[in-house]
């Protein structure tokens, strides 16, 4: 399956490479059934090895180290959530063709929740602020700063540059709109305790969901110390509003904190919508959702105008 390029620097990874990497490194899995899995993801090339493994592979020398970040998370995760993690059953090496480090993991069952299609959005609600809780109760050793888990501020101006390409492309977005969204989270209170435990990057893609239940979380790489707003995102990158209400009370967030968790779903569509209306469709169309959800809850007001 050939898939379009995402990233200026994305390498070449196909089946036949990684068979190859399994030969040298993983010999006794060599010969299972291996198929390239289409995906939203940004970060690695996913693949099917027979029925109970999965290869990730870094698409960039840009997110090679996250692959020893998150084998460190993974360890430390598992059992502290409620829905499994990936278990690492294989530790690959660079070699040939492929100069970076990549994993075999196991293979959770389950798909990608889709924002409009949820089977049961009240009860995804409920799993999503238990993950959410589940997160900011832990205490593990070295803890590091999360994956976009600092104030909106750093993101000021990548956001304005995200919506000048915006308005270039010509893409169906109120950038006016926007950019008012986007100062009404500024200007929102800071947090007011210390920073707590987050996943950092709770997209559709990176949840698994099995008859209508949460099944896994994945991509914990990102994971780290963060604002408490971090982890809100779903609230618009998955979630309707009647649902969206139910995650808030269930997590239980102030109008500073929610306001910010709206600046961090806004923060992660706009730079995504110009970078990957062509090549990713599926990112893309998750990004137009977010912005519409986000400015139609602007609309509607808040605390900080």
């Amino acid at each position: 399956m050939r898939t379009p390029k995402m990233h200026d620097d994305e390498l070449d990874v196909d089946v036949p490479l990684v068979r190859r990497l399994l030969a040298r490194q993983f010999p006794h899995w060599a010969d299972l059934p291996l198929e390239r899995v289409a995906s939203t993801g940004t970060v690695n090339a996913l693949f099917r090895l027979g029925p109970t493994m999965a290869v990730r592979l870094p698409l960039t020398p840009r997110f090679a180290d996250d692959v020893a970040r998150e084998r460190r998370m993974l360890r430390l995760l598992t059992g502290r959530l409620p829905v499994p993690v990936p278990t690492v059953l294989g530790r690959g090496e660079p070699a040939g063709a492929y100069p970076l480090p990549w994993s075999v993991t196991d293979w959770l069952p389950g798909e990608p929740p889709r924002e409009g299609r949820l089977a049961d959005p009240e009860g995804l609600a409920d799993q999503l602020a238990a993950l959410v809780r589940a997160f900011r109760s832990l205490t593990l050793p070295d803890a590091t700063p999360a994956y976009r888990g600092g104030p909106l501020a750093v993101d000021d101006a990548a956001i304005r540059a995200s919506l000048g390409r915006i308005d270039a492309l010509g893409l169906p977005v109120d950038t006016r709109a926007a950019t008012e969204a986007w100062e009404a989270s500024l200007a929102a209170p800071p947090p007011e305790g210390p920073p707590v435990w987050a996943h950092a990057d709770l997209m559709p893609s990176n949840l698994l969901v099995a008859g209508g239940r949460l099944a896994a979380v994945l991509d914990v790489a990102t994971a780290g110390l963060a604002d408490p707003a971090c982890d809100l995102v779903p609230a618009w990158n998955l979630l309707p509003p009647g649902a969206r209400d139910r995650f808030r009370a269930a997590v239980g967030v102030d109008d500073a904190t929610w306001l910010r968790g709206r600046g961090k779903a806004l923060a992660m569509a706009l730079p995504q919508l110009p970078y990957y209306h062509e090549t990713n469709p599926g990112i893309a169309a998750n990004a137009r959702h977010v912005i519409a959800q986000v400015l139609a809850d602007h609309a509607r007001g808040g605390p900080f105008p």
